[in-house]
């Protein structure tokens, strides 16, 4: 097995308190929930670290060198300040404690007989004793006679010395994955500025995208709420919120942190913030895109559709606009012009029965009549038709009493310069029949 140990600042807690059932703290919390994402094997230990088994995870993650890199870019902005791995948890604490990264081509007994004996918390109550015997290290107590060991100091440090050297089983309460998602910080100083938020809301979106990760879900969105320190104005109030969306579930760390920036760049504060708090919100299942072996089927970059919310983020919501089909037969309004953050799913529209063209007219044009034959760039040739397209009664545009109620008759014609085009006739109010052309195919 693989162990990675995360150790945070929180100091190691006494031998006679320490133990592997006690509840998480919540200043570990976050860091549990940033670590589901990697394995599901995820235990506290100590009450000063997490410990991940994350041998069986390797190839998702692309190795072992792959792993440790994002580990370790990762952590520290979750207040960790050492990491260790090792084949057994408590070896890999004891490393991250001497700032140990991993054996690197060693055994793990060498590196571990070289270890300070002080970074194993069940002899640190028995530290000056043995110091005084130049007991220094932890290879020199491995060397010392274990039924002495046992009789003078109890057996409680042998079955930790055991465990650290593989000798012994460990056995951990593995952190189960929370139903929802919300985390808090409290900030080590007063902030007035809203865009120096962003440094210490990082952090919960890295955990949000952890868990996201652990449920194999996205997230729509995300609420960010801040918390006036208490000797605010009396007008300021308890703090403020502001929720903020993608158009499709996704847990992209780094696209909620280029959206969360747009929002606190505009964002003006009214009193000094103390504490910040982020709840996901539209969490769904999210299937993941299987990786291909095909070389031009790869990404690479940032997709259209990030940077588009990224403006949409910038400049408003109606600055960037969208096409969405609706349920209209009638040409001109089959398709809406909407926010890029209000779209939603809709079922894939049936496929008409008469093909429609690729580029519609914003206005029919006209046609000629020759001998009662429409003419574009010459004589038409009828190809399809008719298909009748009735209704609209129902359609008032604001501010007026007319409404946009049509009858219309299309077929597809052939012009010999123009290509294949969509035509149709209506009767006139003098009753002679016009025919407009509304669109070509590509």
């Amino acid at each position: 097995m693989l162990w990675v140990v995360l150790l945070t600042s929180i100091p190691a807690i006494s031998p006679a308190k320490s133990s592997t059932a006690s509840p998480v703290s919540d200043d570990l919390r976050g860091l549990v929930l940033w670590s589901l994402q990697f394995t599901p094997r995820v235990a506290v230990v100590e009450g000063c670290a997490v410990a991940m088994e994350v041998e069986s995870s390797l190839r998702l993650f692309k190795g072992l060198d792959a792993l440790k890199e994002r580990v370790s870019a990762e952590a520290p902005d979750l207040g960790v300040v050492g990491i260790g791995w090792a084949p057994t948890a408590m070896a890999a604490l004891v490393m991250a404690r001497c700032g140990v990264l991993d054996l690197g081509h060693r055994l793990l007994q060498p590196v571990m007989d070289e270890l300070p004996l002080a970074a194993l918390t069940a002899a640190v109550a028995h530290a000056e004793p043995l110091s005084c015997a130049g007991i220094t290290q932890l290879g020199e107590l491995r060397r010392l006679p274990r039924a002495q060991v046992s009789r003078r100091f109890g057996a409680a440090l042998l079955a930790a010395l055991d465990q650290v050297y593989g000798l012994r089983v460990e056995v951990f309460k593995y952190e189960g994955i929370p139903e929802d998602f919300s985390a808090r910080i409290e900030l080590p100083a007063r902030e007035d500025h809203a865009p120096a938020l962003l440094m210490y809301a990082r952090p919960l979106l890295m955990q949000m995208c952890g868990w996201l990760a652990a449920r194999h879900a996205g997230a729509v969105g995300f609420r960010f709420r801040w918390i006036h320190d208490s000797m605010r104005a009396k007008d300021a109030g308890d703090g403020g919120e502001v929720t903020i969306r993608s158009a499709e579930p996704l847990r992209d760390l780094e696209h909620f942190v280029r959206l969360l920036a747009e929002h606190l760049a505009k964002l003006e504060l009214l009193a000094p913030v103390g504490e910040l708090q982020i709840d996901a919100v539209g969490v769904q299942a999210l299937t993941e895109q299987s990786a291909s072996l095909l070389p031009e089927s790869l990404g690479s970059g940032e997709s259209l559709y990030l940077v588009l919310e990224r403006i949409a983020a910038r400049l408003g919501p109606r600055s960037v606009l969208q096409p969405v089909l609706v349920d209209d037969h009638r040409m001109e309004w089959m398709t809406h012009w909407t926010p890029l953050a209000k779209q939603k799913r809709r079922t894939p529209a049936p496929v008409p029965e008469q093909p429609e063209p690729t580029f519609v007219l914003e206005k029919p044009l006209e046609l000629a009549v020759i001998n009662d034959r429409p003419h574009y760039e010459g004589p038409l040739t009828l190809l399809i038709g008719p298909d009748r397209v009735e209704g609209g009664w129902w359609d008032r545009p604001p501010g007026t009493s007319a409404t946009r109620n049509v009858v219309r008759d299309y077929w597809i014609a052939q012009s010999d310069t123009a290509g294949v085009l969509s035509i149709f006739n209506r009767q006139d109010a003098d009753g002679r029949t016009a025919w407009y052309l509304h669109g070509h195919f590509a």
